[in-house]
């Protein structure tokens, strides 16, 4: 066999192109049938002969038009005639009849379709009928031999031996068809001189789509000679209609089917269907060369039962094949759920679980993306490309939530620049409307595939503007180097993912419905809060008056009769109850910070600071403060009553806990964070400073390192507060200091 070697950069289907003459091809009424048959059309209720095939006269010595408006009893005895009426159109259970035509004997066979009755007569060997008898024995093995196999290709080695066994012809292969339409042998039992087909692959356009369409309605078709001549069928003589042949087994064959298999040099040939859950799976084909072989109604029966048992067992046995894997992959999703289900930060665990997503389904590549921002993991290509490749892809299918390919550049041709990394993409969409999903990559695999000849057809456009194609001439093998894609997407692996979307929305409602929960109780808790506000700050605070109000009531008419420490522990108690009443104060400002919302405006922090801070400060400190600011500072989004607070209580900080002959504080702006926007700020000053075991302690509320004689009195709340106005504008403070070389206090405010 020649072998002919091109390389390619795609691979060529039918879906390429638009060519339309074998799909236009009405093969299902061709107005003729193979003549080693005879067919007759009559009417179910009646069995009023209404049509016959014009070879009649060879089965009955009659002409067709003598019996044309008689019914079948003018043809056939009258025990087949009764055994048709009285089948209530269960023709399965009478199929074949065997009857006697002009003395030869012959097998009918009964089918309707379309409002027809349709009876096709064959010829019988008695002999046939015999070997029959066989049938048990021979289903018998085979069956077991199905049972036995353990893969779905050892169950077609065993299909194509039998077959070949029970029919006799020269070739008997099984040819599976993939995704794009094409399709190629999988196993082969032939004779010895015959050229091996094993492995090759076949374009889609062998098999059109008017020939898919009945080898789903027809699980077997036999062709008996291609070089015979065949006989017509006219239309209904009434309509002019032609009659749908689709069930019929002498239906005869399309002219562009017989040129191709002519050039293949097949003189007959037989299909079995190989159907799973509706789709046609792949064929049994079956040819003779040297001679016609015609195939008797009985063994045709027997191998049509061969391909649905087999039909019921290829995905078990192909699932059996990659049962390993499966569960391999199904365990990585059950240990990636359980992680999620308790996740309080479901982005931040996907990103953490990374190598187990690309273990989901086996990909090198990996993105994920929450509310537009995407990080990679893996090999990927750029960031950019992806997310043109995303939106090219997702804009062109948007009502799918999952979309796969192993062809990326079929789906965006720029996708040939990275198709390395990224031939094979599977992309999950979380939330198109938040711009949320997943995507998986998987490398370019380049291979080689062996066609049964050239699979370009050459095209012809036609006076009308179609393209129409014409039966190859030659089946030499011809080798074609496939790249730019990766290796597909396994169904296993597509229901994986398709597994893992439901639970994690499952998860994601699940921890929607706690947030509602604990939304409901804080809101509960807040009105309770509220309440106690409330009750601290009108409650509370009326006995301190009165007990402040009697304490001073006391000292001023009972003074002359205390003496010094009856005096001094009124003072005290008086003293006691301002600073209860401000710790009150205090916390009440510090529950309403929390709920308050924020009134974000533009805040120029120069002016603030010098046009309202520092002149407060120094009024109630009676002394000048040397407050150092640079020109400008960046211009934040803030809430300016809260942003003042924040600088007043580290300012004011800065200055009280501070022994420098010279007190000063400096304000200025640092460095942006690593991997974000925020723009660091800072408060320093040449104060005391603060040991590094007490760093942590001075933001808890109400916490004094000192006592409140040795630097002035306080709550002990200010820098609580600042970390809450901070965390409000969705930044954060920290501190770093020595003790006796100052601190520096640092601060982020996030914009909106």
């Amino acid at each position: 066999m020649q072998n002919n070697t091109r390389r390619e950069v795609q691979l060529v289907t039918a879906k390429d192109v638009d060519l339309t003459n074998c799909d236009r091809e009405r093969i299902h009424i061709p107005n003729a049938i193979q003549n080693h048959g005879c067919l007759i059309v009559a009417e179910p209720d009646t069995l009023t002969i209404v049509q016959a095939s014009d070879n009649l006269q060879d089965f009955f010595n009659r002409d067709r038009e003598d019996i044309l408006g008689s019914t079948l009893c003018a043809l056939l005895d009258p025990e087949t005639v009764g055994r048709i009426r009285g089948c209530s159109g269960d023709f399965l259970r009478i199929n074949p009849l065997r009857v006697l035509v002009c003395e030869r004997p012959t097998s009918a066979s009964v089918h309707t379709h379309g409002g027809f009755l349709f009876l096709e007569l064959e010829p019988f060997d008695p002999k046939d009928r015999n070997d029959f008898l066989s049938f048990y024995n021979i289903t018998r093995t085979v069956i077991d031999e199905i049972q036995n196999a353990r893969t779905f290709e050892s169950l077609s080695e065993v299909i194509v031996r039998h077959v070949r066994s029970i029919t006799g012809f020269d070739r008997t292969l099984v040819y599976k068809f993939d995704d794009d339409g094409s399709g190629h042998v999988i196993a082969e039992a032939k004779n010895d001189d015959l050229e091996p087909l094993l492995g090759l692959h076949y374009p889609a356009t062998d098999v059109p789509k008017p020939a898919r369409a009945l080898y789903l309605l027809n699980y077997i078709r036999s062709i008996a000679d291609v070089n015979s001549k065949t006989a017509a069928l006219p239309p209904h003589p009434q309509t002019g209609e032609p009659f749908d042949l689709s069930h019929a087994n002498l239906r005869s064959v399309s002219p562009i089917h017989i040129e191709y298999l002519q050039n293949m040099g097949v003189r007959a040939s037989m299909s079995i269907s190989l159907v799973h859950e509706g789709r046609l799976w792949g064929l049994v084909a079956c040819h003779n060369y040297a001679a016609p072989k015609y195939v008797p109604y009985e063994v045709r029966t027997a191998c049509e039962f061969l391909g649905k048992v087999m039909s019921l067992n290829l995905v078990s046995k192909q699932d059996r094949a990659s049962l390993e894997y499966q569960l391999r992959i199904q365990d990585i999703l059950a240990t990636l759920i359980d992680t999620l289900s308790v996740s309080i930060d479901i982005p931040a665990d996907l990103r953490a679980n990374s190598d187990r997503l690309r273990q989901l389904v086996n990909a090198q590549g990996l993105g994920i993306c929450f509310q537009g921002q995407i990080e990679l993991f893996g090999t990927t290509p750029e960031p950019s490309d992806v997310i043109d490749f995303i939106q090219n892809w997702s804009e062109a299918e948007p009502n799918r939530d999952l979309l796969y390919t192993d062809c990326t550049r079929k789906r965006y041709p720029r996708a040939a620049s990275f198709q390395d990394v990224a031939s094979g993409a599977m992309l999950l969409y979380l939330s198109r409307t938040e711009n949320s999903y997943i995507i998986w990559f998987r490398p370019e695999i380049v291979q080689s595939v062996r066609w049964a000849g050239n699979p370009n057809k050459d095209a012809k456009r036609e006076t009308d503007g179609t393209l129409t194609l014409s039966p190859r001439q030659s089946f030499a093998q011809w080798q074609q180097t496939v790249v730019g894609r990766s290796r597909p997407w396994l169904p296993c692996e597509i229901q994986q993912i398709r597994e893992f979307r439901n639970l994690l929305v499952d998860i994601i409602f699940k921890a929607s419905d706690e947030l509602a929960e604990i939304n409901i109780e804080l809101q509960r808790s807040n009105t309770e809060l509220d309440s106690f506000a409330y009750v601290a700050s009108h409650d509370l605070k009326e006995p301190l008056r009165g007990i402040y109000n009697y304490s001073y009531l006391l000292l001023e008419d009972y003074e002359d009769s205390l003496d010094e420490g009856g005096t001094k522990k009124l003072r005290t108690l008086m003293t006691l109850t301002k600073r209860m009443e401000k710790l009150i104060d205090t916390l009440l400002y510090y529950s309403r910070l929390g709920r308050q919302s924020l009134a974000r405006v533009p805040v120029d922090l120069v002016a603030l600071v010098r046009e309202e801070i520092q002149t407060v400060l120094e009024t109630s400190r009676r002394e000048p403060l040397d407050i150092r600011l640079p020109e400008r500072l960046p211009e934040v989004r803030a809430d300016r009553v809260l942003v003042e607070k924040l600088l007043t209580n580290l300012i004011a900080n800065g200055l009280k806990y501070n022994k420098s002959a010279d007190k000063w504080i400096e304000i200025g702006c640092t460095r942006v964070l690593e991997r974000s926007s925020q723009t660091v700020f800072y408060v320093r000053d040449n104060g005391i400073g603060i040991a590094k075991q007490h760093q942590e302690l001075v933001f808890r509320i109400f916490k004094r390192l000192n006592g409140p004689r040795q630097y002035g009195e306080g709550t002990g709340a200010g820098l609580t507060i600042v970390q809450k106005i901070a965390e409000r504008h969705g930044g954060q403070v920290w501190l770093q200091s020595e003790q006796g070389q100052g601190s520096t206090f640092y601060f982020t405010l996030s914009p909106e």
